[in-house]
């Protein structure tokens, strides 16, 4: 018999399970990282519980374990109540028996969203959007490099051993003989998303020794984000059925390029379902512009999300096809603010700016906060890039503490995401950023240790 709640949720859920049984249910909700929290249980008390407990102190914990200070003062702990969307309800598919995964949305005891919550915070814009009559639509591109094992953090990260017996190479975009060095891994991965219900758009090579690039079809960020929450753990699994690590670090491999999450989008009127970028006659509207321009005064307050540790500033370096500008263009690479190829009705808008490692729902919530800022200043933009952006100056902040900086002092960014949201991320950001200053690195010791 089929349990009462397993008919709200997706087919591909149901199909997965049809006939079999059912054994566990994971209960997740993403930290600030991006990091799946939560609690496993069999599913037949799952069935029986309408939600679950976890402290709030898990969006204080840093990438390392540690736990930052709270900005509201006593670190008290108390029980957030996490209910289960099921409509995100997915399979597990690489688990030894049959597992589903469940996403829950987290409250406060007296029943409101937890505001620092990343997959609140991206509700929250999103909401910003409909109460003006518009719906948001991204689009995002994942990059990730599969890696050799690497267990012992003191090596450099180098490229997997392909199916030849070679390690992959550099400098091989778009080569299908490249994708078919680790063609198993690949393999699996469509598997995997097969199984969870997940559509691919496309699947190629990219320019690093190792990187694949996955594109996913357009559609609602909420939805968006928790598909690339799961495919992060999806692609993981299946590189360790084959004797490798896929790494979502921005910049993990020395000499070669980073890895990026291009996030286009467009807006729709909620009432006529039009694209709000062109007019009637398919030209750009003022809208188009308004979101770009946006883009281009709050994206330096935003970077904090979109590149969220030190190694992600490893990424922004000029001529690694990673831009360092808010230029805009038309079908220009070179810019961060890109606007490809399309027609009227897919008319849209491509942030080239943010890193893989960054949290799906803050990359996109952040990104999105500038676009809405931008149609609700209705300012307009500076005059296209129609040459070689990677020559501009730089107007972004280079290190993590600048641009925790920028995030903090803007009045924009703290009305759009949240003031509490923004400071329990900046809390744990520099919690992160002072341990690692306590590093000692190896160029350190190479060049200072008897030379200065």
């Amino acid at each position: 018999m089929t349990p009462d709640w397993l008919e709200q949720t997706p087919k591909a859920a149901q199909d997965y399970v049809a006939n079999r049984r059912l054994d566990e249910i994971e209960c997740i909700v993403a930290d600030i990282a991006g990091v799946a929290r939560g609690k496993a249980m069999p599913a037949s008390k799952f069935a029986r519980q309408e939600k679950f407990f976890l402290p709030n102190s898990i969006f204080l914990q840093t990438i390392t374990g540690e736990w930052a200070d709270n900005p509201s003062g006593a670190f008290t702990e108390p029980d957030m109540i996490l209910t289960p969307d099921y409509q995100t309800t997915t399979a597990a598919p690489w688990t030894a028996d049959f597992t589903l995964q469940v996403i829950h949305d987290a409250y406060d005891q007296q029943g409101q969203p937890v505001p620092v919550a990343p997959r609140n915070v991206l509700k929250r814009v999103v909401g910003l959007f409909e109460a003006q009559g518009w719906r948001p639509i991204v689009a995002p591109e994942m990059e990730f490099f599969l890696v050799a094992r690497n267990t012992d953090p003191n090596q450099p990260i180098i490229p997997p051993m392909g199916r030849s017996g070679r390690r992959a190479a550099a400098k091989q975009a778009y080569s299908l003989s490249a994708v078919d060095e680790y063609g198993k891994v690949i393999d699996d991965i469509y598997d995997f998303a097969e199984a969870q219900g997940f559509e691919i758009d496309g699947i190629l090579q990219e320019g690093g020794a190792g990187q694949i690039e996955i594109n996913l079809a357009h559609g609602d960020p909420v939805r968006l984000a928790d598909e690339i929450f799961f495919f992060k753990r999806l692609i993981r699994e299946a590189a360790l059925r084959h004797d490798c690590y896929a790494t979502f670090m921005a910049k993990p491999i020395e000499g070669e390029p980073g890895s990026a999450m291009h996030i286009h989008h467009s807006v729709v009127d909620l009432q006529t379902g039009q694209n709000i970028f062109s007019d009637d006659k398919g030209r750009e509207a003022a809208p188009f512009l308004h979101f770009i321009a946006g883009m281009q005064a709050h994206l330096p307050a935003a970077i904090a999300l979109l590149a969220p540790y030190v190694n992600s500033y490893r990424r922004y370096v000029p001529d690694f096809a990673a831009p360092i500008n808010l230029e805009w263009g038309r079908d220009n690479r070179t810019t961060g603010i890109r606007v490809p190829i399309s027609g009227p009705e897919a008319r849209r808008v491509e942030n080239r700016l943010a890193g893989m490692d960054c949290n799906p729902y803050l990359g996109i919530a952040a990104s999105l906060a500038c676009g809405y800022l931008g149609l609700t200043e209705a300012r307009d933009p500076r005059p296209e890039c129609l040459g070689d952006a990677y020559i501009s100056e730089d107007e972004l902040p280079l290190t993590l503490g600048d641009a925790l900086d920028l995030m903090s002092e803007s009045k924009p960014m703290r009305e759009v995401l949240g003031d509490e949201f923004i400071n329990v991320y900046e809390s744990v950001k520099r919690n992160e950023y002072k341990e690692f200053l306590q590093v000692i690195s190896p160029w350190e010791r190479e060049h200072l240790l008897l030379n200065v």
